[in-house]
């Protein structure tokens, strides 16, 4: 997710690792960063979250504070959406993500809590490298005036992030176009172009080709070997 306010700006990102079509193994993932803001001390909040399988931010919000009340209320929203049932949610250790409001809302929509190990700084590589996408951002402002104008950037962040970046961790190709299963038709033909091109031309071919191949399993944390995230047989 990720918060803003005049200055900093807060980060939580709920991850399913489970492409809403439930044509994979479910999970989920959420972490905290901060934006700043012209006011010193004061902080914007944005709630995000984000389908670990396909790398799409599925639903997100900012607003001035942070609780568990809220995150309840958005995963209520993102439910009306989607069948969450199933789904597991890795968030990092934060109260907001521990209150009894939310793990009550948790249970009730079949979503298996997860949270990330104590002291281990990079349990969450999906968030993290989302917060740095949006950091890093061409365009990311040094601190926003008021949370209406906080809320207007960060809906064009999410639709370029969505629509228009192409992932490298999932061969070049836009969330979207992974989520609703476009890639595989998309990496075929750039597999098909590359052969033909080095069976034109093989002399200016000293490897193999660029590995185009769908890819079918996801880890949440590649140093482990569970959870597993493949598609369904």
């Amino acid at each position: 997710m990720l918060v803003f306010f005049g200055g900093k700006l807060y980060y939580k990102t709920i991850q399913q690792v489970l492409t809403f079509h439930l044509m994979f193994l479910p999970t989920a993932s959420v972490e905290e960063p901060y934006l700043k803001t012209i006011i010193k001390g004061q902080f914007y909040y944005l709630y995000l979250f984000e389908d670990i399988w396909s790398r799409l931010i599925a639903e997100w919000e900012v607003h001035s504070d942070e609780s568990g009340d809220v995150a309840s209320e958005i995963m209520k929203k993102l439910e009306r959406k989607r069948c969450l049932e199933g789904v597991h949610l890795h968030s990092d250790n934060g109260s907001p993500m521990k209150s009894a409001t939310m793990l009550a809302t948790l249970q009730n929509l079949g979503v298996a809590p997860s949270f990330s190990r104590p002291q281990v700084g990079n349990d969450n590589p999906y968030s993290e490298s989302l917060f740095l996408t949006l950091k890093y951002n061409a365009g990311y402002p040094k601190s926003f005036e008021s949370i209406e104008e906080a809320r207007a950037w960060v809906t064009r962040f999410v639709h370029w992030y969505n629509n228009e970046h192409r992932h490298s961790k999932i061969k070049y190709v836009t969330s979207m176009q992974r989520h609703t299963g476009e890639d595989k038709e998309i990496l075929e033909k750039r597999k098909r172009t590359y052969e033909d091109a080095r069976m034109k031309n093989p002399n200016r071919w000293s490897k193999n080709i660029i590995n185009w191949n769908h890819i079918d399993t996801v880890y949440l944390n590649p140093a482990d070997v569970q959870p597993t995230l493949s598609a369904a047989a």
